[in-house]
């Protein structure tokens, strides 16, 4: 998603520009470009909040300016992650927002998540399915914008034994399992278990669900089990960068910033 402007109309300073030296200049036209790119990513961000419901910080975050420099003629915007653009408590830790930005922009299938791709190495989530939050999300497991907590789906692959190799240390003990489902004063006791509706002749729709109450009489789902969707386009960067260009907003940035540094 880089973004390239046209500058125009700066015969109106060409007196202030040719007072100013080479480095000066440069830096005049840095500034100019940091401007444009700020615009831009204020109306991404913009975009993104009209587009999406309830989106996450992660997303309307996501856009990011990499800066010019007198020495790097060369301003864009990008939604990525570095370390001032991480991921909240809940958050999507270790996915860029560009790769779930694609499907929006362009269309297709959204990329797979870590968590699906967890439950799927563990035999629990089917070849070619991906995860969704039931039409009533279980108690405490989303972030009230329709995404699973961070610490609510790291417990439910725990649970199912379902981090690796690296991580097998966090998978939940028996022991462990026996207190979840005892509960606490202020937690009742749950125990989880997977269905695969139709594919296995099971009259639970596919998904994970889980048992609570005297018994686990009472039977939630929590994650539900779906085919892959095809998303349409729902978004356009470039259109954004576009409507800034025709605004000439640039050209405007660049005969402030020459007059500022020629102190006029």
């Amino acid at each position: 998603m880089n973004l390239s402007l046209e500058v125009t109309g700066l015969s109106r300073v060409q007196k202030a520009l040719d007072a100013l030296s080479g480095p000066q200049a440069r830096e005049a036209y840095a500034k100019a470009l940091n401007d444009a790119a700020f615009a831009v990513r204020r109306d991404m961000q913009r975009e993104l909040r009209a587009v999406f419901d309830r989106p996450t910080p992660f997303i309307t975050s996501a856009p990011k300016v990499f800066a010019a420099t007198a020495d790097k003629m060369e301003a864009y915007v990008a939604p990525t992650m570095d370390s001032r653009n991480r991921p909240s408590k809940g958050g999507k830790v270790g996915v860029d927002p560009q790769q779930v930005l694609q499907a929006q922009e362009f269309g297709g299938r959204r990329r797979e998540k870590r968590s699906e791709v967890a439950l799927r190495r563990a035999g629990i989530l089917p070849a070619g399915w991906q995860t969704a939050l039931p039409r009533v999300p279980f108690p405490g497991s989303d972030d009230g914008r329709g995404n699973l907590r961070g610490p609510f789906i790291a417990q439910l692959i725990s649970y199912f034994q379902a981090f690796g190799e690296q991580g097998y240390r966090a998978n939940m003990t028996a022991r462990r399992k026996a207190a979840l489902a005892r509960g606490t004063a202020t937690q009742s006791g749950r125990r989880y278990f997977v269905s695969y509706g139709k594919l296995r002749g099971q009259h639970l729709a596919a998904g994970i669900w889980a048992a609570q109450g005297t018994g686990g009489v009472d039977v939630r789902p929590v994650v539900m089990f779906t085919r892959p969707g095809m998303y349409r386009p729902r978004i356009s960067m470039a259109r954004i960068a576009r409507g800034l260009e025709s605004g000439d907003y640039l050209a405007r940035r660049m005969r402030f910033r020459i007059r500022q540094a020629a102190g006029m």
